[in-house]
């Protein structure tokens, strides 16, 4: 797959991580997150995969995000970095602008898994 195939593949999966309704086939996070998948969030705190998948199967369903920015750079064959800009598109109560993120996926099997995620939150200018 070349690059460009490549970075709608990522960009889509990172969209349907936040939209999905993982509630409905939990069974299927162990396809898109890797085993030793772990993240920092906005806060600055780290979190383990458990921590993750509890947030994926908890989360507002109704809310929708939005991606902007998106592109990917390759680090090594199998392995890619994906950064965005994404900001909840359809929740009056946030305040946020937002947060910048940045994704590390690497292809295992036959699909890509998220290794590693990092949010930093947008500020204002």
């Amino acid at each position: 797959m070349e690059l460009q195939g490549i970075a709608e593949h990522i960009q889509q999966r990172e969209l349907e991580l936040l939209q999905s309704n993982w509630r409905e086939d939990p069974a299927l996070i162990d396809d898109w997150l890797s085993a030793d998948f772990e993240e920092i969030g906005s806060d600055g705190q780290i979190s383990t995969r458990n921590d993750v998948i509890n947030w994926l199967l908890n989360k507002d369903n109704a809310i929708q995000w939005s991606l902007t920015d998106f592109r990917i750079k390759a680090l090594t064959d199998g392995w890619i970095m994906a950064i965005y800009s994404v900001k909840k598109i359809n929740d009056p109560s946030s305040t946020s602008k937002g947060s910048i993120r940045t994704s590390i996926w690497q292809y295992q099997g036959n699909h890509w898994k998220m290794v590693f995620h990092q949010a930093t939150q947008r500020l204002e200018t």
